[in-house]
């Protein structure tokens, strides 16, 4: 409640709009929705729906916690060079900014192309599919492949809406669904402890040895795949940088949302998994009905079946803050693109009433809509994709290409302190510049040994990126005319 209060007290910006013609972002969010920003925008699907997967691609419990710990060790190195650039550069788009400002218009271009078109759209696609997938569990409903995709695609919808209302509107629904999903995750990661102090035999230390057979033909291989899957769980560590035009005093507010929330977000993650392998086998994970489901699962073990639908609808909120949070983050990339008029400027329009990019939240959304139902053919007429789930197709993807994007942002600390040494720096890297480097390094490890193990899905990725290209010279071209029109007067 006191966030809340502090947040309608400190509305100090709200005069803005009567000093100029065209309304601007307001500076409305204070740390504790910056802090809920931050890991609302990652605790999601990926910390349910992956174990079962990421178990399969493992085949034993120590290489499975060793990539969740070098994994969020990933996350602190970038937020230590994230740090610097959002506080450097505190406006809307946060990647598309840096990028712009360290390697030109080209890139900062095809970052906010991939991202609008592709990357927040098919976040929130596979998002929907497993929020309807969890409402079956939860209803005891088994829905066919029609009602889910209309369920899905109403989801979308209603997410879009309360958007549109406002930043407040979604940054409320943010914090609330990230209290209630927090709560959830930590449910999970201790519970089966409480009981086992209670006196309830509850977990099995064998399953901690336990191995299985795998697919994989290397151990670098097999953490390539593993990797892969703990970071979508951890994606979205950055979502603060789209925003940081709207939050209330940048300097202080965006590192302490930074660190505290991966800080966070490590803990609540390692404890859940130990917690899953305690109480269920690996060989029980790894059966394909269980995979997306491990934590519905474990707590139906632990307390029954009631206990069971309790944790899908957990699930349900988890998912639903995190497409809030895909609406609420995404839209502000293709907001700063429209205002630099190097795409649609009706994507940089404000909503005169709601203070919101209202265009650019109802895009976003129409091409989840069309990720879903494209995801879907795919399944259906594409042998490759036959045994996949919408959910793994869309989030391979999204890994991949976000990947590519995240390190080259790594390395804007390093281009901008040659480029721009005398611009004000609130706040330094830490370990500069090894940790940018060593960061860089492990991504194209990781880059090359996706390609080599999910080419299809890299190739997707890499295909979006491209269409960006011949995208990026013509809106070029169009803006170059009007100036070179205006310079002949």
């Amino acid at each position: 409640m006191k966030v809340l209060m502090s947040e309608n007290s400190e509305l100090t910006d709200s005069a803005v709009t009567t000093a100029s013609k065209s309304p601007t972002l307001l500076r409305a969010l204070g740390p504790g929705m910056a802090i809920a920003i931050v890991v609302g925008n990652v605790i999601g699907s990926g910390i349910y729906a992956k174990p079962g997967r990421i178990a399969a691609e493992a085949g034993r419990f120590d290489l499975i916690i060793s990539v969740w710990v070098a994994g969020g060790v990933l996350c602190l190195l970038g937020a230590l060079c994230f740090a610097e650039l959002a506080t450097m550069l505190p406006q809307a788009g946060g990647l598309y900014v840096y990028l712009k400002e360290a390697y030109g218009k080209l890139t900062a271009f095809l970052f906010g192309w991939q991202e609008f078109l592709f990357n927040r759209p098919a976040s929130t696609a596979a998002l929907s599919m497993i929020f309807v997938g969890s409402m079956g569990i939860a209803f005891g409903i088994n829905f066919g492949i029609f009602m889910t995709l209309v369920l899905a695609i109403s989801l979308q919808i209603v997410a879009v809406g309360i958007n549109v209302m406002g930043v407040l509107w979604g940054g409320r629904v943010h914090l609330v669904a990230t209290i209630i999903k927090g709560g959830f995750l930590a449910f999970v990661a201790f519970a089966p402890f409480v009981l086992e102090l209670g006196q309830h035999s509850v977990l099995d230390s064998s399953n901690f040895n336990a191995t299985i057979g795998t697919s994989q033909s290397s151990l670098t291989t097999q953490i390539a795949a593993v990797l892969l899957a703990v970071m979508w769980a951890y994606n979205g560590w950055h979502g603060i940088a789209p925003v940081a035009e709207e939050i209330r005093n940048p300097q202080r507010n965006i590192p302490i949302a930074l660190f505290g929330g991966i800080g966070l977000l490590i803990l609540l993650y390692l404890s859940a998994n130990i917690a899953y392998h305690a109480v269920v086998p690996i060989s029980d994970m790894v059966i394909p009905e269980n995979q997306e489901h491990v934590a519905e699962l474990m707590i139906t073990r632990l307390l029954g079946e009631w206990a069971g639908k309790l944790m899908s609808i957990g699930v349900m909120v988890s998912t639903l803050g995190a497409i809030n949070s895909n609406l609420l983050l995404g839209p502000r990339v293709p907001f700063a693109m429209g205002r630099d008029r190097v795409f649609f400027p009706i994507l940089g329009k404000v909503h005169a009433t709601f203070r919101t990019p209202a265009v650019a939240i109802i895009v976003q959304g129409a091409l989840g809509v069309v990720l879903v139902l494209a995801s879907a053919v795919l399944i259906a007429y594409v042998d490759y994709f036959k045994q996949k789930s919408i959910f793994s197709i869309l989030t391979d993807c999204i890994v991949f290409v976000s990947s590519i994007f995240y390190a080259l942002s790594v390395g804007a600390v390093v281009v901008l302190r040659r480029k721009q040494p005398d611009k004000e720096r609130p706040y330094r890297t830490l370990g500069y510049p090894f940790v940018p480097i060593l960061y860089i390094i492990v991504y194209i490890w990781f880059l090359v040994y996706v390609f080599l193990g999910k080419p299809a899905e890299s190739l997707i990725g890499l295909g979006m990126i491209a269409l960006g290209i011949p995208a990026f010279f013509y809106w070029h071209r169009k803006e170059s005319v009007p100036q070179q029109r205006s310079s002949e007067r």
